[in-house]
């Protein structure tokens, strides 16, 4: 068998084989189980290094000789890094290959991280604390792209709902581990551990990580040396967000985090002041409920989704549709609304330990409507436009960044003005026009790609 240089190629390593080849059955179960594993553990750290700061924030100011409204500004910028830095490390990613960026972020996180814990002043804290947020940002769209590169369609959603529901358990568990460092250990100490974290990764994917890309995912070009530095735009990817399809189910992911912005942010004045639990480390544990919920939906929302997909492509006889596995967020999406809209009545009107008891309840609802609304979306995503899959998914999460931005700063001031059942009230009626956006986009998928083709995956 002869090939042109016009013949479709993947790389592995640095031979050349075959498109014919199938890509998805390169690597054994155990092995892309393992896969799975290594990008689950890199996708932790973004919402760890976020989550961990806040609690500590006190201390570090008395440290530092400021105030917590000033070093508070550190996790808007770590935010806004996450933001960026997804961007590139996934532009980057469709080029290189997904095995370097994760080579080149975690250096960056783990000097940013010492930088972080080494800071004498605000100034060198702010820059370190950018730094550190910037190296593992690509966690997120870099793991989810590497999921698409080994699992077929019909897969990719029970994957990708065990990597989400573990990216998602950092954010419930990185306050406690937070608030608990903070508490009994030290601040500094807990940015060098999330440095010899980064060391850590970085040596494990270094020894044992594949490259997964391949030509469905993107043709990799290598470099022709080690220092053949290529300028692709990072916010060229943003333009995906022109599609439709794409700008309807980011808002629908969006709504759905901002219900769980206004449940956990204020947690403190909320459930907190109304129970009366002033203790760091028990406000920290009223996160659990949440992270539980979403650890336990992903598989389970990621697994449902992958069935959509089987069955009605069965029903159809064979013809793929993508926004079948949209149908999965219609059987847990409601609880989004509902647990919201519920704890804000159950914190103003019940009293005692069964307001308490009801209102972890809620929480722990509301982390699984949430996956039942992130995980299919997310594959969701990949589907559509797997030539580009970091790139879209780096693309939601920056532009989820925009929003959520301000409703972090709202939700307080909104409480305050409104109280609990009016801020958690606008919260209902956001996520149910979130859910909304789903019916329509299952309803009318195909038209609203016809509209504007960013590239879509071939049916």
């Amino acid at each position: 068998m002869s090939f042109s240089e016009e013949s479709p190629l993947i790389w592995v390593g640095a031979r050349q084989v075959p498109d014919a080849l199938d890509v998805y059955d390169r690597f054994s179960k155990a092995h892309k189980n393992f896969i799975v594993f290594v990008v689950s553990f890199a996708g932790l750290l973004p919402a760890v290094v976020t989550g961990t700061f806040v609690p500590s924030i006190p201390q570090i100011a008395l440290d530092l000789d400021s105030t917590g409204a000033v070093v508070s500004l550190a996790v808007s910028l770590s935010v806004f890094a996450n933001a960026i830095g997804g961007l590139v490390w996934a532009a980057y990613s469709s080029f290189y290959g997904r095995r370097p960026m994760y080579l080149w972020g975690m250096p960056i996180l783990c000097i940013g991280s010492f930088g972080v814990a080494a800071s004498t002043s605000l100034a060198s804290l702010l820059f370190w604390r950018f730094v550190q947020a910037f190296g593992c940002a690509g966690g997120i769209s870099v793991g989810a792209a590497v999921i698409g590169d080994i699992y077929r369609v019909e897969q990719r959603g029970t994957a990708l709902g065990i990597f989400f529901g573990a990216s998602l358990l950092g954010v419930a568990l990185s306050p406690i581990i937070g608030g608990t460092a903070a508490h009994y250990w030290s601040w500094r100490n807990l940015h060098y551990s999330l440095g010899l974290w980064g060391i850590i990764e970085m040596v494990l994917i270094y020894v044992s990580f594949p490259e997964t890309s391949h030509s469905h995912s993107g043709v990799i070009r290598e470099p022709k040396t080690p220092f053949n530095f290529v300028w692709i735009n990072p916010f060229s990817s943003l333009w995906l967000l022109r599609s439709p399809n794409i700008m309807a189910v980011t808002l629908a992911n969006a709504s759905a985090m901002v219900t769980d912005y206004v449940l956990l942010v204020p947690i403190a004045y909320t459930i907190g002041a109304r129970y009366h639990i002033s203790n760091e480390a028990l406000i920290g544990a009223c996160f659990l409920p949440n992270g539980l919920g979403n650890f336990i939906a992903s598989p389970i929302a990621g697994r449902l989704s992958d069935t959509m997909i089987e069955r009605w492509k069965a029903k159809r006889k064979g013809i793929w549709v993508p926004e079948d596995r949209l149908r999965a967020v219609l059987v847990g999406g409601l609880l989004v609304p509902l647990s919201v809209g519920l704890s804000g009545l159950i914190t103003t009107y019940i009293a005692g330990p069964l307001g308490l008891v009801l209102n972890l309840l809620c929480l722990f609802m509301n982390g699984v409507g949430v996956d039942f609304v992130l995980t299919p979306i997310g594959s969701y995503n990949i589907d559509v436009l797997q030539s580009c899959s970091a790139e879209v998914i780096a693309a939601v999460t920056a532009f989820r960044a925009i929003i959520l931005a301000p409703v972090t700063a709202a939700v307080l001031p909104s409480i305050e003005m409104l109280g609990v059942a009016g801020t958690n009230g606008i919260a209902t009626v956001i996520a149910i026009f979130g859910y909304g956006l789903i019916v329509l986009t299952i309803r009318y998928g195909d038209r609203m790609r016809a509209w504007v083709d960013v590239g879509y995956t071939p049916l």
